[in-house]
């Protein structure tokens, strides 16, 4: 499998999901078991980091009088795209 910073979200996802399953089975072997979990526990934070790098491009640049600033993603539009009250 490719190296683990390389996988997208997706990807990652479904190699935890896969380890969770294996997991949960119960017909692991202890060695086997430790480092499926090592691995799913590297695959969560690689998830997290993703998660985040996300959320961090998702901040809107709104253009208001000529002047860019960001806007945090959720900040509470109304239904004709203006800004709403939170």
């Amino acid at each position: 499998m490719a190296n683990e910073t390389e996988l997208n979200f997706e990807a990652a996802m479904a190699a935890l999901e896969e380890i969770v399953g294996q997991l949960e089975h119960g017909d692991v072997p202890l060695e086997q078991a430790i480092d499926l979990f090592q691995r799913g526990m590297k695959l969560s934070q690689l998830c997290s980091q993703k998660l985040e790098q996300v959320e961090r491009k998702i901040e809107m640049i709104v253009e208001e009088d000529g002047d860019l600033r960001k806007k945090p993603f959720g900040g509470g539009l109304d239904e004709n795209g203006g800004e709403g009250v939170e």
